[in-house]
């Protein structure tokens, strides 16, 4: 078994957690991909709608295997400016808005520029709306409030603030001395750090895959479409993705996840027992899960008509589309079994 850095896995997580990525706005976060990866001596490509992908020779020939994670996350856009000067935003993906209530957040302007501001109920303040507690924390009763002398809605737009601008969310990241880490967006920057991490491993230790692999970095995954394109010889894709706490499902923030099914349907039977197996063998923490309320960068794929066998598996995350939390060792567990599965002959 490979050896694994736990503080170089942790630092690459929280590396991405600090950059704003939601999806629509991910050429930043990219070109850090990029430089890591050629730092690693990898081949890296991007895609014509932003996204990256990342190329390892294997010994044999036969099959390419595909690795997916995306590295866009939940956020906003300005939708309106309001008449006394704050702003009204539109979602980008589904996030659980309740949780966003109080959150510190940036506004970019298309010119570059970056404003402060928070997120905040249209009743805000208990000593003055009798409503305040009740009501709901839904966009339409929810607006920005900017770290600006800002009174008008002209005052807002000579910062330069427009429609379309992204509103980036405060991800919080921290990481405690018990392993956890806690952020918003570890769905899905804990799965690419776990990519990565493994791509330096190889690197360092000389590990050849048995077959070709090639990571799609996505970048459109939380609105659906992240590999509705991915290349043609691509014969397995394995989506990377967080997997889910909660109800009658055995997953926990210490296991590796694989998904047998969620809302688009059951995964490749044999990948996934594959995968079970692999597991098994080798006592990693896991546990096999359905997800209801779930698609995949692996879903897309298949909608978008590619000729593929398609699994997905990922560490577990508690707190989904919200206040996210997951541990050292999910990741580790993951890392270990993408591992035992390329280099699987």
């Amino acid at each position: 078994m490979i050896t694994i850095n736990k503080e170089r896995v942790l630092q690459i997580a929280t590396d991405l957690l600090q950059l704003h990525s939601p999806t629509g706005y991910c050429h930043e976060i990219m070109d850090t991909i990029e430089q890591f990866v050629h730092q690693t001596g990898y081949q890296f490509e991007r895609t014509l709608k932003g996204g990256g992908i990342i190329s390892i020779p294997g010994a044999n020939e036969g099959k390419v295997i595909g690795l997916s994670a995306h590295v866009d996350t939940l956020g906003a856009m300005v939708r309106s400016i309001t008449g006394h000067g704050t702003l009204k935003f539109t979602l980008l993906g589904g996030p659980l808005v309740p949780t966003w209530d109080g959150e510190y957040v940036f506004i970019r302007t298309r010119d570059g520029r970056t404003y402060s501001g928070t997120i905040l109920s249209t009743s805000p303040a208990v000593h003055v709306f009798e409503d305040s507690k009740s009501k709901k924390r839904e966009p339409q009763f929810m607006e920005v409030r900017l770290d600006e002398k800002v009174k008008t809605k002209e005052d807002v737009l000579k910062l330069g603030i427009g429609v379309g601008d992204f509103i980036f969310i405060d991800p919080k990241t921290t990481v405690t001395e018990s392993g956890f880490l806690k952020s918003r967006f570890i769905d899905d920057k804990g799965s690419v750090a776990c990519l990565l991490a493994l791509l330096e491993i190889m690197k360092q230790e000389s590990i050849v895959p048995a077959y070709p692999v090639k990571i799609v970095i996505s970048n459109y995954e939380e609105v659906g479409h992240g590999s509705s394109y991915i290349p043609a010889d691509i014969t397995e894709y394995i989506s990377v993705d967080m997997g889910c706490i909660g109800d009658d499902l055995s997953c926990t923030e210490y296991d590796v996840s694989i998904c047998a099914k969620d809302s688009t349907g059951p995964y490749d039977y044999e990948l996934t027992s594959t995968f079970i197996e692999l597991a098994q063998e080798n006592n990693l923490q896991y546990a096999v899960d359905i997800y209801p309320m779930y698609g995949s960068d692996t879903s897309a794929a298949l909608r978008g008509g590619n000729n593929i066998k398609g699994a997905l598996i990922g560490p577990g995350v508690h707190a989904s589309h919200g206040m996210e939390r997951t541990h050292y060792e999910a990741l580790e567990n993951t890392i270990k079994l993408i591992y035992l599965y390329i280099t699987k002959s």
